[in-house]
């Protein structure tokens, strides 16, 4: 199972082995709005898990003409309606520009079919209480692809540890999300705050989601947030850094860090870190790569009573979210990820956001 290193992590599509777990027909899907790279990834794991892409659709025929490239099996649809109306069609997932991933939300759990967007869901609070509404309106899925979790597989295996007790009870998460920056080779969107909600509201919501994911946390209190430009004048909108605290409503804790700082020296696009407390040990996540090793990423450290150990997962645990994903459409069932915890995780960044916002004023 081997993952692409990829210099810029728009453009990180993880591909694994074929899993599938319905028939060829069962659940077919189609994609829309290819603004941000992450699409390749949310199509990778859908067609491996056995799901049937047909359609795609994006206003730029040079994106959907390069998207045919890689899924010749899919046909270009000559708008978002023919998607909509095509009733065999079970699911839509697209990477929407941020500010846009919530309306299309609407029209596609309108149309009666589930949708599975690229994080963050929202850029707004108001668009959150508008998807919420939906849901419990339509009782479709609105799904989201949080891949620094999702589709990483040290990240699918921490969960798996902590469940077998290896390190007690979770007492706190530390998460360390750095990007490189690649600006020459950024859309105009990804500049402006209205369009990208801020850094802890979109890559903050990846951290989000890992928290309430290892620590049990239903809900949490945002301590304290900071979001700034610190080094890039030029981009007067861009927020190149930003952290915030959290407090679960289990008694556990969270700090994070989000920034667009990695070197060019790095092998990747980013030394993606999360750090995992409890009772009896910890875990460390090094998720892209391993530095000052030959090694890339999916490098689990255990440290608990029975001593020190390093699992090199890749290519050993797979991702069964999109299976998962899957048979919850198909089923109606929710053992990939709740609604709620998909909500809850966008509400906290956005949340941090918000009062990162307010100390700016």
């Amino acid at each position: 199972m081997n993952t692409p290193v990829a210099a810029d992590g728009m453009n990180y599509a993880p591909k694994g082995k074929p899993a599938p777990v319905c028939g060829p027909d069962d659940f077919v899907f189609a994609a829309a709005a290819l603004d941000h790279g992450h699409i390749y990834g949310q199509v990778n794991g859908l067609r491996e898990a056995g799901g049937r892409l047909k359609w795609v659709y994006d206003p730029d025929p040079e994106k959907v003409a390069n998207f045919i490239k890689s899924y010749p099996e899919c046909q270009a649809a000559r708008s978002l309606e023919e998607i909509l109306e095509d009733a065999g069609v079970r699911l839509v997932t697209a990477a929407a520009i941020p500010r846009d991933r919530g309306p299309l939300g609407m029209k596609v759990l309108d149309a009666g079919k589930d949708y599975f967007t690229d994080k963050s869901p929202f850029t707004t609070l108001d668009q959150l209480e508008q998807a919420r509404a939906k849901v419990a309106e339509t009782g479709r899925k609105y799904m989201v692809y949080y891949s620094e979790r999702l589709h990483t597989e040290c990240g699918m295996f921490a969960g798996e540890l902590i469940e077998q007790g290896a390190i007690g009870r979770v007492l706190q998460v530390i998460g360390l999300g750095p990007h490189r920056l690649s600006a020459p080779h950024r859309p105009a969107w990804f500049f402006q705050k209205d369009q990208y909600g801020g850094i802890l509201t979109d890559i903050g919501s990846h951290q989000c989601e890992q928290f309430l994911h290892y620590t049990g946390a239903k809900n949490g209190t945002v301590m304290a947030a900071r979001a700034t430009n610190h080094h890039h004048p030029e981009y007067p909108e861009l927020e190149d850094f930003g952290e915030a605290m959290i407090l679960g409503d289990n008694g556990t804790s969270f700090y994070f860090r989000v920034d667009w700082f990695t070197p060019d020296g790095l092998r990747t696009w980013g030394d993606g870190r999360t750090i995992i407390q409890g009772t009896d040990g910890y875990i460390e996540l090094r998720k892209y790569v391993d530095i000052g090793t030959e090694r890339m990423g999916d490098q689990v450290y255990l440290v608990n009573g029975k001593g020190e150990k390093r699992f090199e997962v890749a290519g050993q645990v797979g991702f069964s979210y999109f299976g998962r994903l899957i048979l919850d459409c198909l089923h109606r069932t929710e053992t990939a990820m709740t609604q709620e915890h998909a909500f809850k995780a966008a509400e906290l960044s956005m949340r941090a956001q918000a009062m990162a916002d307010s100390a700016r004023r």
